[in-house]
């Protein structure tokens, strides 16, 4: 496991669920299903866990989902400040949002296999969006933007499955990607089912607004 995916796999430790879909990762969750240190000993003897406060759990959510899509604290509260200007449901506005970002994007569409090969990829300039280079993994797509692998990328040993891949790969209904030419496009905005993560946005919402 890299340096990446041990820092990734500490911290779902800590958080208590996975944060990346790397096979590394999950193992070790189902390995060491406990927070690292003396607490998550306590819980991995059978002893009894401390109860979190209201503000402890919306804390651990907030926790949650930064480190789920690899996002400083400064940048995140942007995100929910944004969120609370636009029309509509906050809670909804939110992690909206953060699934439009163009890194977590290219990781739904099936091109990366983690966020954070996402973001690097995005960074490296891999991707065109609507015929452009575009390297910034904060970028927010729109509906019929086209994200597409650029063709001189393609030929990195990384990509030597990517087909097989896409042609197996289940994107989100908002997305659509054509394994064949490895374009992908944003076809609605999420919502709905698109939206459920493994954290609970109503609580981020909360601790933000206290």
């Amino acid at each position: 496991m890299g340096k990446t995916l041990k820092k990734i796999g500490k911290m779902s430790r800590r958080e208590g669920v996975a944060l990346s879909t790397s096979e590394s990762v999950l193992r070790l969750m189902q390995k060491r299903p406990f927070a690292p240190g003396v607490h998550g000993g306590v819980a991995k003897a059978g002893g009894r866990p401390s109860r979190l406060s209201t503000f402890g759990k919306q804390l651990r959510e907030k926790q949650k989902a930064k480190r789920l899509y690899g996002i400083m604290e400064k940048q995140f509260r942007n995100y929910f400040d944004k969120a609370t200007r636009m029309p509509g449901n906050t809670a909804e506005n939110f992690p909206r949002l953060l699934e439009q970002r163009l890194d977590n994007t290219v990781f739904r569409l099936g091109f990366a296999k983690t966020r954070p090969q996402a973001r690097q990829m995005v960074s490296h300039a891999m991707f065109t969006v609507n015929g452009k280079k575009l390297n910034i993994p904060s970028y927010q797509v729109r509906i019929n933007d086209e994200i597409a692998l650029r063709g001189n990328k393609a030929a990195k040993p990384i990509f030597n499955d990517l087909e097989e891949r896409l042609a197996q790969h289940n994107a989100p209904g908002w997305l659509h990607i054509d394994a064949k030419t490895k374009v992908g496009k944003v076809v609605s905005i999420p919502e709905g089912e698109d939206l459920k993560e493994i954290y609970n946005p109503k609580l981020i919402v909360e601790f933000y607004s206290r």
